[in-house]
């Protein structure tokens, strides 16, 4: 239990030490990006002086508007540290107007490199094929996938869906028209898989099951499956 206790104290300091270090960056003047320096201003407080911990981001940040990601321009968010290095622009649904936006430089290679460690070679083989069956466009994800695929040695073939069609044709019930869209998608898929060796899957819920309905996935040479972005029945 004592060291337990002694973990939990080290990995809190670790959090404090890191959570200070990161605002302070963001709120500098050399390193900063101008929304953030201006809020700053703005709020009467400074964070770079004033967050000594974590815990006081909890309570001393107001909760983020997200409606800034739709109504202010990218290069507000640009840190002063990043200024001439191009950013990635990625996108919400977009279905309600305006679509939200973020910017982002390698954060997703990051992230998906250490994921990789964390896959099975029997089910995610290493120097082979992947697809991923599902919204790409202006979205992080597609560009992750693909990196993760790349570090396991694998390519990915993209079959793309477009959401804020989908969500137009079902609000205006058009629900064969809906259909008939998934089928195209499932076709694509499907040929795909005809003529492709491909053993790692990547698509949601629904996208999965309809592929299933149209062919083995198992016996068409898929090991492993990612499936993600609404829930599963």
């Amino acid at each position: 239990m004592a060291e337990l206790e002694q973990k939990t104290v080290e990995a809190k300091a670790q959090l404090d030490a890191h959570a200070v270090d990161i605002v302070k960056w963001h709120f500098s003047p050399e390193t900063g990006s101008p929304f953030w320096i201006n809020w700053a201003k703005e709020s009467g407080w400074d964070p770079a002086a004033d967050i000594t911990c974590f815990d006081d981001i909890i309570s001393k940040f107001p909760h983020f508007q997200d409606e800034w990601l739709r109504d202010l321009p990218n290069e507000i968010w640009r840190p002063k540290a990043y200024d001439g290095k191009p950013f990635s622009i990625f996108e919400t649904g977009g279905t309600t107007g305006m679509p939200k936006q973020r910017i982002g430089w390698e954060d997703y290679k990051i992230d998906y490199t250490a994921f990789s460690d964390t896959l099975s070679d029997d089910h995610f083989p290493r120097d082979h094929y992947w697809m991923m069956v599902g919204p790409t466009g202006p979205r992080r994800l597609r560009l992750a996938i693909e990196h993760l695929a790349n570090v396991r040695g694998c390519s990915c073939y993209f079959v793309d869906l477009d959401p804020r069609w989908v969500k137009r044709l079902i609000a205006s019930k058009q629900f064969d028209q809906a259909r008939a869209y998934m089928d195209h998608v499932i076709d694509q898929a499907t040929t795909i898989l005809k003529h492709r060796s491909v053993s790692a899957l990547f698509t949601t819920p629904k996208l999965l099951e309809a592929m299933a309905e149209r062919k083995d996935l198992i016996k068409a040479g898929i090991k492993g499956v990612f499936c993600g972005g609404t829930t599963m029945d």
